[in-house]
């Protein structure tokens, strides 16, 4: 009878403590079929985390070919195309969504040659009457780009920009050789067109030549190449030699870019 009596209370002690247990323990709801997301119940669901958007900075330094296009709407300014190269900086502005905004500064410098004919005024022989222009130009380049890229696997890249940039002359040297009748070479210096060697940009051009650009390129972890044309928008012409003249200057690149940080 004693045995019995402890077995019973030990019976007690096991059914308070698992009740005791079971009231602590957490509740786990059941979903409502009706207001839960479907995506609930797909035993495949990832929880993916979202992109994490950081502000950042890079450094390039850059090298390319440049080509200058000076190019007169009415003919009034000897047209040309100047070859050369560009060496600078660029500085990137990384915001989100894959959006960048890059400037710097490059240094540029092209030549190249042109000649200017003139009608016949007592040549004999029907010999060809010209200026020779020589031509070499010192620029500063000063871009502002708005960049979007598109990320590829194993660190590529494509890259899509557009914005406007601000050329600044420092000197475009003309060397002008004459090969004209004495009766043109005085029609050409009663014109006021210079016959010398001079620098255009101290004589007749605006030093500023604002140019809008489109372009992309390809990159591959720090390496980056690039390539676009730039309009130049503004008349460049300041002392104009006969009324209407006209000169802009286009230009398009190939740069290749190595980020240093």
């Amino acid at each position: 009878m004693k045995k019995i009596a402890h077995i019973l209370v030990l019976l007690l002690l096991a059914s308070s403590l698992f009740a005791q247990s079971k009231k602590d323990a957490p509740t786990i709801k059941t979903p409502d079929l009706q207001t839960s997301d479907a995506v609930f119940f797909d035993p495949t669901r990832i929880e993916k985390e979202k992109p994490a958007y950081h502000f950042g900075v890079e450094w390039r330094v850059e090298v390319g070919y440049v080509q200058n296009n000076q190019r007169s709407k009415n003919k009034t300014y000897p047209n040309a195309y100047l070859h050369g190269g560009k060496v600078g900086v660029a500085v990137d502005f990384l915001l989100p969504y894959d959006v960048s905004l890059q400037t710097g500064v490059h240094y540029a410098l092209a030549g190249g040659r042109n000649d200017q004919h003139f009608p016949s005024i007592g040549a004999a022989n029907g010999e060809k009457e010209y200026l020779r222009h020589t031509v070499l130009e010192h620029n500063l380049i000063i871009p502002l780009r708005a960049y979007y890229t598109v990320k590829l696997p194993k660190k590529w890249a494509l890259l899509f920009y557009g914005g406007p940039q601000l050329q600044i002359g420092l000197a475009q040297v003309d060397r002008v050789k004459t090969n004209v009748t004495d009766a043109t070479l005085n029609w050409v210096a009663a014109q006021g067109m210079p016959i010398e060697t001079y620098d255009r940009y101290k004589e007749t051009l605006y030093r500023a030549n604002i140019q809008l650009g489109v372009g992309g390129g390809v990159q591959w972890d720090r390496l980056r190449l690039t390539a676009g044309y730039d309009f130049g928008l503004n008349n460049l012409v300041r002392d104009k030699v006969i009324p209407d003249q006209h000169l802009w200057e286009w230009s398009w690149f190939v740069s290749f870019g190595v980020r240093v940080n």
